[in-house]
C-alpha cells in the first residue's frame, strides 16, 4: 500500500520543476512585471507617457551596446572598449558634423566605422594574435580613449549641425535613438536566427572546436563578432553625440560594464553558444526600469552604484548556476 507521503513527493518534486522551467523562460519578465508594480505604488508618476518616453532614451544607448556585445558573448569572448570607442566614435562623428562641411550621413558613417576598425582590431588581435579577450579589449579600452583625447585637443567638440543634432529627436512623439535600436535589433535577431552566419556564431560558442571540425572558419567568425560589436559603439558614440550635441572625450565611462550585464541578465552565457536578442533587451530594459526607478526615488547616485554592481555579480552567479 502506498503512503499518501510516497504519492506526494513526485507531485512535489514535478511541482519545484515546473516552477524551475518558469522561472528559467520567464524570470526576468516576471522580474521587470514586478519591479513596475512596485514602482508603480511607490512613484505615481512612473507609468506616465513623459517617463516613459524618458525610460526609452535611457535604455537606447544600452541597448545597441548590449546588442552588440551579444554577439561577442556568444562565441565565448568579452569586450571592455566599448565605452572608450563611445567616446571616440562621438568625437570622430561631432568632427565631421560642422555645418555646411559634410552632409549628415558622413558624421554618421564615420562614427561608425571608427567603431568598426576598433572591433575589427580587437578581433585581429585575439583570433590571429592569440590575445586573450579581457587583455585584448583592456588594451582598446585604454587606446581608444588615448586616441578621442587626442582627436579632440582634450575638449568636447562643439558646434555640431543641427541635422546630425535632430537624430536624437522625435518622430511622432517617439524618440528617434529607441526607433534606431528597434531597427538594430531587429536585424541583429534576423541575422542569428535566419543566416547560417548566425548558426556558425552559436556553434563557435557552443563547442569552438567542433565547430573548427565541422569546416568553420572561427577566426572569421570571431573577428566579424567583434567589428559588429565595435560597429555598433560606434552607431552608439553617434547617437550620445547627438544627445549631447558635443563629441565628449571623456563621456561613456563604465558603459561596457552596463552593456554586459544587461547581456547575462538577458540569458546569454559568458561560456557562449546561449543567449538571444529579445533577452538582451530585456535585460537592458530591466537595467532601465531600475535606474528610472532609483532616480524618481531619489536614490543618491552612489547608492545607485551599489545596486548595479550587485545586479552585475548576481547575473553572473545565476549564469553559472544555470551552467552548472
Amino acid at each position: 500500500m502506498q503512503c499518501p507521503s510516497d504519492t506526494r513527493d513526485p507531485l512535489r518534486r514535478r511541482a519545484m520543476a515546473a516552477a524551475d522551467r518558469l522561472l528559467r523562460q520567464y524570470g526576468i519578465v516576471i522580474a521587470i512585471v514586478l519591479i513596475i508594480a512596485i514602482l508603480t505604488a511607490k512613484t505615481p508618476g512612473f507609468l506616465t507617457v513623459a517617463n516613459l518616453t524618458i525610460v526609452a532614451r535611457q535604455i537606447t544607448l544600452n541597448g545597441i551596446l548590449a546588442v552588440g556585445a551579444t554577439f561577442v558573448l556568444l562565441t565565448g569572448g568579452v569586450d571592455l572598449s566599448l565605452g572608450s570607442v563611445v567616446a571616440l566614435a562621438g568625437v570622430v562623428a561631432a568632427g565631421f558634423a560642422h555645418p555646411g562641411d559634410y552632409p549628415v550621413l558622413m558624421p554618421v558613417a564615420m562614427g561608425i566605422l571608427t567603431g568598426a576598425a576598433c572591433g575589427a582590431t580587437n578581433g585581429l588581435v585575439v583570433t590571429r594574435g592569440g590575445v586573450a579577450p579581457f587583455i585584448a579589449t583592456l588594451g582598446m579600452m585604454t587606446a581608444a580613449r588615448g586616441l578621442a583625447q587626442v582627436a579632440s585637443g582634450g575638449r568636447p567638440v562643439s558646434n555640431m549641425s543641427p541635422d546630425l543634432i535632430r537624430l536624437a529627436g522625435d518622430v511622432w512623439d517617439v524618440p528617434i535613438p529607441a526607433l534606431i535600436l528597434a531597427g538594430m535589433s531587429l536585424a541583429a535577431w534576423a541575422l542569428l536566427a535566419n543566416t547560417r552566419l548566425g548558426r556558425y556564431v552559436y556553434a563557435v560558442g557552443g563547442n569552438e572546436n567542433a565547430a573548427r571540425a565541422a569546416g568553420i572558419d572561427v577566426k572569421r567568425v570571431k573577428t566579424f563578432a567583434y567589428t559588429l560589436c565595435g560597429a555598433l559603439a560606434g552607431l552608439a558614440g553617434v547617437v550620445q553625440a547627438a544627445r549631447t550635441t558635443t563629441g565628449q572625450p571623456n563621456t561613456a565611462v563604465g558603459y561596457e560594464l552596463d552593456a554586459i550585464a544587461a547581456v547575462v541578465i538577458g540569458g546569454t552565457s559568458l561560456s557562449g553558444g546561449v543567449g538571444s536578442i529579445g533577452g538582451t533587451l530585456l535585460g537592458a530594459l530591466l537595467m532601465g526600469v531600475i535606474n528610472n526607478g532609483l532616480d524618481l526615488l531619489n536614490v543618491s547616485s552612489y547608492y545607485q552604484q551599489i545596486v548595479k554592481g550587485v545586479i552585475i555579480v548576481g547575473a553572473v552567479w545565476l549564469d553559472r548556476r544555470q551552467k552548472n
